[in-house]
């Protein structure tokens, strides 16, 4: 797994782009805290910070995370994205999946993510692995976790309009028609054999 390596003496400088960077303290008064993010080498290196719009418009590398819930069934919990999302809304996505924010490192991103999209606080990742995730808007350091058990999952309504286990017939059965996001039928691909390993 990578862990973020933030600057130790210092605050990263700010990314607005590709071609500009400017002082911490005068992006701070543009964009708020919460949302700047950790631009990043591949191998965690953090080498600035940049609002979520340029990271999504600029192709800047930056850290996510991913979990899958998996249920002593194996069958692998999935959320559906509301109808508010601008990407993929009511597709069905990874159980928890979020951005790290700056200053944070991987782990804290993971519950805070799983907090607030399914209440759920109680649990012990397991890392399976990180890798880069490419498309036509954006640039992802993806860390996988998962987490096995029962557990009870409330998804906030507002993120998460819904989620139910799949058994990976049924993920299998939906993989390539439009019903899962594509960046999840890729993950589950490189996944599959490892989250069921842990049961």
């Amino acid at each position: 797994m990578i862990e973020l390596l933030y600057p130790v003496e210092k605050v990263a400088p700010v990314i607005r782009d590709r071609s500009e960077q400017v002082s911490a303290q005068s992006a701070a008064a543009s964009f708020p805290a919460a949302e700047m993010l950790p631009v990043v080498e591949q191998n965690g290196l953090v080498i600035g910070q940049a609002s979520r719009p340029a990271c999504h418009s600029g192709k800047l590398l930056h850290p996510v995370v991913h979990l899958h819930i998996v249920n002593r069934l194996g069958q692998i919990y999935l959320q559906r994205r509301s109808e508010q999302k601008k990407h993929f809304p009511l597709y069905w996505d990874s159980s928890v999946g979020g951005h790290v924010s700056y200053g944070e490192h991987m782990e804290e991103a993971l519950f805070r993510e799983a907090a607030e999209e399914l209440g759920f606080y109680d649990f012990n990742p397991q890392g399976i692995l990180s890798y880069v995730w490419e498309d036509d808007r954006e640039r992802e350091l993806v860390n996988v976790y998962a987490a096995v058990g029962d557990f009870k999952l409330n998804p906030d309504n507002w993120e998460v309009c819904e989620g139910r286990y799949w058994t990976p017939e049924e993920i299998g059965s939906a993989t390539g028609q439009g019903i899962l996001t594509p960046d999840f039928e890729y993950e589950y691909k490189m996944v599959r054999d490892n989250l069921l390993s842990l049961l």
